[in-house]
């Protein structure tokens, strides 16, 4: 039986896991040289709308994906579809049965949190805020606080009461032997 403390922890390897980390530091990295570290001119403000939109959709994309381990023991990554999972780099994949990775309802529901997390984590950003709304940032500072940490809590949540078992692109695979094949 799980402890609360064991929850905890996996609800949170939970929300790591749908939001990636490369995406959200590629973010965090470029936003600044983007953004001109929050003084914008026209030119700044549209890349830093195309990082916006590529990483949101990285992020959401993301949710999408999943792992095997094949039967030459390498991981092997695809996308989720309706009939099981397309894969990208294994020849062997029409032999194997891949069904159980079928796309599901709840892959949708963590793609659209991991979307907003990111969404509420970028645009809340202060160079974000400076250059897109700076009169938002004197009037509304305890928005700006606390709405990352209510949203955070109420993905947390959903994560951990509905985890997900994909091993997307990035991430290890959990399983230890080809349990896809026929």
């Amino acid at each position: 039986m799980k402890t609360v403390g064991d929850k905890t922890i996996q609800g949170v390897g939970n929300l790591i896991k749908m939001l990636p980390t490369g995406t959200v530091f590629l973010f965090q990295f470029l936003s600044p040289l983007l953004t001109n570290k929050g003084s914008c001119h026209t030119v700044n403000k549209y890349l830093t709308g195309a990082l916006l939109i590529v990483c949101g959709i990285s992020c959401f994309f993301a949710s999408f994906t999943d792992s095997y381990v094949g039967s030459n023991g390498k991981v092997h990554y695809g996308v989720a579809t309706t009939n099981g999972l397309k894969t990208f780099s294994d020849s062997d994949s029409s032999k194997k049965n891949l069904s159980k990775h079928k796309l599901r309802f709840s892959d949708f529901v963590h793609a659209f949190l991991a979307l907003i997390v990111f969404a509420v984590i970028a645009l809340l950003n202060s160079n974000i805020v400076s250059c897109f709304y700076p009169s938002f940032e004197s009037e509304e500072k305890k928005l700006i606080m606390a709405l990352p940490v209510v949203i955070g809590g109420i993905s947390s949540f959903v994560f951990m009461v509905f985890p997900s078992t994909r091993h997307g692109i990035g991430y290890p695979s959990t399983q230890t032997k080809d349990d896809s094949s026929e």
